[in-house]
């Protein structure tokens, strides 16, 4: 059983019911549906492969946000399919990916997505979510003002503060005082702030906090732990203390 599969939700099936599952299960039908679908060689037809943990939140919530600009990228579906890819394999992947695709062509209701996640997700692992969430969005390059938009409504839902929103999408979008929203203070604050920000924001999002979401999760957490450590250090050589 993968990793995945053991973490926070315990039993199978937490996303066949509620909006998550229908929205799947819409997908699923959708594709079965479609008698002149041609498959590539190799490729599995998506039967029994609904997903059942928390991939499905996480295909569900970046349908979303890829939509929101009203085109999809081939750098995104990449992105998306790369961490299916390290997370299940390759065959699971390409099964899940048939599904992803038809998602994309959905209306999706994020009020009620959110709902469900929030309900079932701690808040380390939905602030983790959230930066994947920007991690898609900026795999063209740039995150586009719609696509923000989507993720700051997500964020809202999930009951994520507007300081914790804004610190990751500084890891993402960067301006002249970046390395302060990271660290979720005003570039006016003293040393000795600067230094208590760091060591609050190195315990929040220490990677040990989502041990429980498996090994990749684990790798995107040491990701945006590093673009912690790396906001303080340059604001250290700025002012030139130690």
């Amino acid at each position: 059983m993968s990793t995945w599969n053991k973490w926070i939700f315990g039993g199978l099936g937490w996303a066949l019911g509620g909006p998550i599952g229908g929205i799947l299960g819409f997908a699923v039908g959708a594709i079965s549906e479609d008698a002149t679908r041609k498959y590539k060689p190799g490729e599995n037809k998506p039967n029994n492969v609904l997903p059942n943990d928390f991939s499905a939140a996480l295909m569900v919530l970046c349908a979303a946000v890829m939509k929101a600009d009203q085109k999809v990228m081939r750098s995104e579906l990449e992105f998306v399919r790369d961490f299916f890819t390290r997370q299940f394999g390759e065959s699971i992947t390409q099964q899940r990916m048939i599904i992803f695709r038809e998602l994309l062509k959905q209306d999706i209701a994020i009020g009620q997505v959110c709902q469900q996640i929030r309900g079932h997700v701690d808040h380390a692992a939905r602030l983790q979510l959230l930066h994947f969430l920007f991690g898609v969005a900026a795999a063209d390059g740039s995150v586009s003002t719609s696509e923000e938009q989507v993720i700051s409504q997500i964020s809202y839902l999930l009951g994520i503060s507007e300081k914790d929103l804004l610190s990751i999408r500084a890891m993402f979008v960067k301006d002249a005082t970046a390395n302060y929203k990271i660290l979720e203070i005003a570039a006016e604050a003293s040393d000795d702030e600067v230094k208590k920000a760091y060591r609050k924001m190195a315990m929040k999002y220490h990677p040990d906090k989502v041990h429980h979401l498996g090994p990749d999760f684990q790798k995107d957490a040491q990701e945006k732990f590093r673009k912690i450590n790396d906001a303080f250090e340059q604001i250290k050589k700025q002012r030139g203390f130690s």
